[in-house]
């Protein structure tokens, strides 16, 4: 039984200007399915290794696997989608597998467009592609995947897609196989070291309108402190790795684990052999501010800040529970504690305008955090915020969904505006950095570290890879009116998935009128609240000079 993972060969120019990412997801596969007893497990990177589709059908021609198994976020999954075509024209025997959060929520268009796809694991992989690969080993697979938990797969004409899969309740029970990675190939560019992106929890309690994350993982469960450090030692001692990044969404939800976590990484000396980095909320910043010494000590050196939009109405939009003034006073704390900061904003919504634009870059300024990030608004088709937007949302070429391509057109800009709007940004931000502040500021550690991140900057920006800037054709403000971002206008919502999408706005709005009924009810039988005396009229306030006799 031979099982061949392979993470597509995509690109965006967004976060890959830092370092080649190590394709976490192939490793925790592979370390489920050997716990399962199944070792012949075949890795191909086409993404870290730019492999074109004749190079990919070469290795897939010539491993022969039994099962090809391949992941997708939603900007990939057109290219992943490519490589099962790619699998079934030169090796139709294999068993053609799809997974990751655009196939788990979007499995009917998937499977609309991609009729190619054998079947589609829906959820945390390890324990539904274990059982997939076992009902394949033991030659029952047609029989049994109706009553394997966490599949959708065709059947004739039908979409069928079987009950969801319970999360893995115990993370301790995976132990991923990173030796599967080729590590000499993943270097987080500002450091030149080697990058690893551990899990330490799963989920998050908070439901941020534009993120999949909460809807993918579905509850939050933590690791235990020492099994994480454990791991971390294990990728230094073993593949030298010489920074990390936690994967969570917020790993500092849980104040004493994650106490527990840093204590544990100075017990064993790893700060002096290992830095890392992290993304949380600016609460928690505000909330820790005593301990932000302790997670400096640790080796926390990056904190990246979900500030998201400046505008304190769009924090509002977004669901994001924080306000403006609370991020400006996070990073000060962070600064203080001598842990870089960069702060992330979101733009690119109907509403926004030339002057926003220039409010972000203001308040970047004026906040003085160490880096600052403006991404593309991109609306995920499984998230609450997708749904609100309605036929605002024009564009359904999922390729450009990719935090660098503006997929919202706001009602008072043309894309290309936006585009050298946010590039105008960047351009004053990190000049001004430059000059005055990354070369002077600080020495040692701190300098070096800043300057590394100028050097990945100023390699994306002379490949033009940030942004796609060479792909769309943008070379500053005089051709923001003939770029051109290649959507592709024959990419349109399967009808299986739009009756999906209805047939859900239809169970939301009932839920919403019953619960209206529910509230108009209890408000009529509502005994009005008396005052003393049995009045239901209240006494007035008293006079400053005090009650009357």
């Amino acid at each position: 039984m031979r099982v061949m993972l392979i993470h597509p060969n995509y690109h965006s120019g967004g976060a890959e200007i830092a370092g080649n990412w190590p394709p976490a997801w192939a490793a925790y596969l592979a370390g489920s399915l050997r716990s399962a007893g199944f070792d012949d497990i075949v890795f191909v990177d086409a993404m870290t290794n730019h492999l074109d589709d004749e190079t990919l059908a070469a290795r897939i021609r010539e491993a022969r696997p039994d099962i090809v198994g391949v992941t997708s976020i939603t900007p990939s999954i057109y290219t992943a989608e490519r490589v099962l075509e790619i699998a079934r024209e030169v090796h139709p025997e294999a068993l053609r597998v799809l997974g990751g959060v655009h196939a788990t929520f979007m499995y009917k268009q998937v499977l609309s467009e991609a009729p190619w796809v054998d079947v589609i694991v829906r959820g945390e992989g390890e324990e539904i592609f274990r059982n997939l690969v076992r009902a394949v080993d033991e030659d029952r697979w047609l029989e049994s995947r109706g009553r394997i938990e966490g599949l959708a797969f065709r059947d004739g004409e039908r979409i069928v897609a079987t009950p969801a899969a319970p999360t893995v309740k115990d993370l301790e029970t995976i132990n991923p196989d990173w030796s599967l990675l080729e590590w000499e190939k993943y270097i987080y560019v500002p450091l030149g070291v080697r990058v690893a992106i551990p899990n330490m929890a799963r989920g998050c309690p908070f439901t941020c309108s534009f993120c999949s994350q909460w809807k993918f993982w579905r509850d939050y469960r933590i690791r235990e402190p020492k099994a994480v450090v454990d791991e971390i030692e294990r990728l230094v001692n073993d593949h030298q790795v010489g920074f990390f990044i936690l994967a969570d969404e917020e790993p500092t939800i849980n104040k004493k684990k994650f106490t527990e976590f840093c204590e544990e990484l100075i017990a064993r000396g790893l700060p002096d052999r290992v830095k890392w980095g992290i993304n949380t909320r600016v609460t928690d910043i505000m909330r820790d501010r005593d301990l932000l010494p302790l997670w400096r000590k640790a080796g926390l050196v990056h904190v990246s800040l979900g500030t998201e939009a400046a505008a304190q109405l769009k924090l509002d939009r977004f669901n994001k529970e924080t306000k403006v003034n609370q991020n400006k006073e996070a990073i000060r704390l962070l600064r203080e504690a001598d842990i870089f900061t960069e702060a992330q904003f979101i733009v690119g919504l109907d509403n926004e305008t030339p002057e926003t634009l220039e409010e972000t870059y203001r308040m970047a300024w004026d906040w003085q955090p160490d880096l600052a990030n403006w991404s593309m608004y991109t609306p995920w088709p499984f998230t609450p915020l997708f749904n609100e937007l309605g036929d605002k949302v024009e564009v359904f070429d999922f390729s450009k969904y990719n935090f660098v391509t503006p997929i919202m057109k706001p009602d008072a800009m043309e894309r290309g505006e936006l585009l050298d709007g946010v590039m105008k940004n960047y351009r004053r931000f990190y000049m001004k950095k430059a000059l005055f502040h990354y070369p002077w500021r600080g020495t040692g550690f701190r300098r070096k570290y800043l300057l590394g991140c100028l050097k990945a900057f100023l390699r994306a920006g002379v490949q033009r890879t940030f942004y796609d800037l060479g792909k769309v054709g943008y070379w500053g403000p005089q051709t923001r009116k003939t770029v051109d971002f290649h959507f592709d206008d024959s990419r349109q919502i399967a009808p299986a998935q739009m009756e999906d999408w209805v047939a859900i706005q239809d169970r939301r709005q009932r839920a919403q009128e019953r619960k209206k009924a529910v509230k108009a009810q209890l408000d009529a039988e509502r005994e009005p609240v008396l005052a003393c005396g049995g009045s239901t009229r209240q006494m007035e306030e008293s006079t400053p000079h005090g009650p009357h006799p």
